[in-house]
């Protein structure tokens, strides 16, 4: 039908910036060949903040939030609110988000805010980021290193940075990087135990910290030609470590003591090949897209009870070793017919999950025993064809339209076991309408027809022995659909900054939830499975304000709120009740004042962020770590030529806080076996940041 409906429609037809002056907010010029308008910034417009990168210019375009690509099918649609001279980066390694990190501030030669609904690129809608990049650009690197130090707990987070060169040689650019993602997490303090009346059982007092490293050396290569084709190749190679230790001392009221240590490791690595190849042909220009990504994942969970009273060891042990892959094959068919805007996009994916898993109990003579656990093992595989045809086109000098609509046909199995191949056929579309009424407003609304993604790993048993639950495999599981309606307002507010303003209501099917499970032999167990229907009603608001009108120059706020709230219907009661572990509310408040006639500039904010409670068939649980988390820094933006700040996170002491009831048998039917609440300290955390070009 795609097709068809393709082939019909052929037939058919500087200023440098240094506090004293109030920053502009973009000038208003028409769009080249789209009916509404953009706001443009140039390179003078970001020079207050003496950018090394161009994401560093991205992130302080007013009123505006970057949209990460999210987790979907395939390449599919866009996800990613941010362009690169007007191209969406169709690959799963980081996006045009990650790219811009690698690109000089000095090639970038304007950044344009555009309504997604005149670009004619399926998925996108709201306000979209285009960073133009120079002619010009001249060969250039940049670093970055952000080391952390937290007062508790933790081992020093000495290696995060990032370095990278990008140079140019006759037809060929390239980019040569390497990133380190590496991360700390730690918390420690008590943890009391009560029974259904409140009455204490049992004091703990734990202590967590994780120290993950994740390493990514990469090549980007860019080819121009011969004639107007173009193409790009990048090539990547990541190891991680991930450890994790969690060390509990429990003191009942009665009985003995239970010293408990839970050691994880996780020493993997994964590859990624992207390349696209874009030429003309005919009256339009064909794109063709590859994708390849394998993840090796190895994880090895330890966990024994040592008791000083001399009572044997007690142990629990879980091997899983995973690989993950997905192949991705994509052709894109673009055209222009009047004033009309057409791509047809054929796609095939194919992912696969191939794990081992094995678990062992701790025998009498320290050694691990195997113990029979087949359902932690399996090979899940899903083969999936999508088609999508787009159109574009200006309604008047105001309004533009996008319609895109397909379907993907999709078989996924259980190769290794005796379960049916399973085979769908969903439809998937959207329709989005951008409005501009004047130059101070930006409006858009969009309905879509959405197919969700699942992980391979629910199809699989999963125990958690820290929290003694174990998730049964589903070799039932499908992935969600839904339909999603947005709405988006924007106001530019002059020398004041800007506003925005989203509204969204989604209504899925076969939402994924915890659901009960009979084992054959009759026992009772959980899951993760679909629910018949949900929805999900929030907002969310972004806004920079300006204060130069008020005389204080050079100082801004950026604030943002989202709020959500959620309905499912229970599978135990049959009551409605929020979705498990979705988004409740979400708040952050930056301010930045860079000082006139000078190179500094000082910050400070917060931020407050809950999600609903875990809903389990054993239990009920919740966690979160505030009630907010704040900052406070002083930044140089020349210090022999570097950016330099130094920044102290946490002074309201944020603790990291967890509840849970756990009952003795379902809940709802059977009574509470314990409750337990954790309220932790995790202490101030000291950073540095030096970044620059060379």
């Amino acid at each position: 039908m795609a097709l068809a409906t393709c082939l019909c429609s052929i037939s058919a037809e500087a200023q440098v910036l240094t506090g004293d002056m109030p920053p502009p907010v973009g000038a208003e010029v028409p769009a080249p060949g789209a009916a509404t308008g953009k706001r443009v910034y140039a390179p003078a417009d970001f020079a207050r903040f003496a950018p090394k990168t161009a994401y560093d210019m991205l992130t302080q375009v007013p009123g505006f939030t970057i949209h990460s690509a999210g987790q979907e099918r395939g390449l599919g649609q866009a996800s990613e609110n941010v362009l690169i001279d007007g191209k969406r980066i169709a690959n799963k390694s980081g996006g045009a988000v990650d790219e811009l990190q690698r690109i000089a501030a000095g090639n970038v030669d304007r950044i344009e805010i555009v309504d997604a609904a005149s670009l004619g690129i399926a998925g996108l809608s709201g306000e979209v980021a285009n960073v133009v990049l120079s002619e010009k650009r001249t060969s250039s690197g940049q670093f970055e290193w952000h080391p952390d130090i937290r007062a508790h707990y933790s081992k020093p987070n000495l290696f995060r940075g990032s370095v990278s060169y990008s140079g140019k040689t006759g037809w060929l650019d390239y980019t040569l990087s390497v990133k380190d993602q590496t991360g700390r997490g730690a918390f420690g303090g008590p943890i009391v135990i009560t029974d259904a009346m409140g009455a204490v059982t049992e004091r703990r007092q734990q202590r967590y910290h994780s120290e993950s490293d994740l390493v990514t050396f990469q090549t980007k290569l860019g080819i121009d030609g011969p004639g107007s084709s173009v193409g790009n190749l990048t090539l990547a190679y990541t190891p991680y470590w991930a450890p994790e230790f969690v060390h509990d001392v429990r003191t009942p009221v009665s009985g003995p003591v239970d010293d408990r240590l839970t050691r994880q490791t996780l020493d993997g690595y994964y590859v990624d090949f992207n390349g696209d190849y874009t030429f003309a042909l005919g009256p339009g220009r064909l794109k063709l897209i590859g994708l390849r990504h394998f993840d090796h994942e190895p994880i090895d969970t330890r966990q024994i009870d040592r008791f000083p009273s001399g009572a044997p060891d007690q142990g629990i042990r879980f091997l899983r070793d995973s690989r993950i892959a997905e192949t991705v094959g994509r052709v894109e068919y673009a055209w222009k017919g009047g004033k009309n805007d057409w791509e047809l996009s054929l796609e095939r994916a194919y992912n696969s999950l191939d794990q081992r898993g094995a678990l062992f109990t701790l025998g009498t003579d320290g050694e691990f025993d195997p113990v029979n656990f087949p359902q932690g093992s399996g090979h899940v595989v899903e083969t999936r064809y999508e088609s999508i045809v787009t159109w574009s086109r200006p309604l008047s000098d105001k309004v533009d339209l996008q319609v895109d609509g397909g379907g993907e046909i999709s078989k996924l199995a259980r190769v290794d076991g005796d379960v049916k191949p399973r085979h769908f056929l969903r439809p998937k579309g959207s329709v989005t309408l951008g409005w501009q009424p004047n130059d101070q407003w930006e409006l858009s609304v969009k309905l879509r027809r959405r197919v969700g993604q699942i992980s391979f790993y629910d199809f699989l048993a999963q125990p958690n022995l820290q929290q003694e639950r174990e998730n049964s495999g589903n070799p039932d599981l499908v992935p969600p659909q839904s339909w999603e309606v947005e709405a988006e307002a924007g106001k530019t507010l002059g020398p004041w900054g800007k506003t925005r303003l989203r509204l969204y209501a989604h209504f899925i099917e076969d939402i994924i939830d915890i659901i009960p499970v009979v084992a054959a032999d009759g026992s009772e167990g959980e899951a993760v499975g679909n629910l018949p229907q949900a929805k999900r009603l929030g907002f969310e608001w972004t806004s920079t304000f300006q204060f130069d009108p008020i005389g204080w120059k050079g100082a801004k706020l950026d604030l943002t709120a989202q709020v959500e709230h959620s309905s499912v219907r229970d599978p135990l009661s049959g009551e409605t009740r929020p979705i498990s572990n979705n988004l409740l509310r979400n708040i952050s408040a930056d301010f930045r004042y860079d000082i006139p006639m000078s190179d500094w500039a000082t910050g400070f904010g917060a931020s407050h962020f809950r999600q609903t409670k875990g809903y389990y068939l054993t239990e009920i649980d919740n966690s979160w770590e505030g009630p907010a988390f704040d900052y406070l820094y002083v930044e140089n933006k020349d210090v022999f030529g570097l950016t330099v700040r130094a920044q102290v996170a946490n002074l309201l002491n944020a603790r990291h806080r967890f509840e849970r009831t756990v009952y003795d048998g379902r809940r709802l039917r059977d009574p509470v076996l314990y409750n337990q609440a954790n309220n932790q300290l995790i202490g101030p955390i000291f950073s540095i940041l030096v970044k620059g070009n060379f």
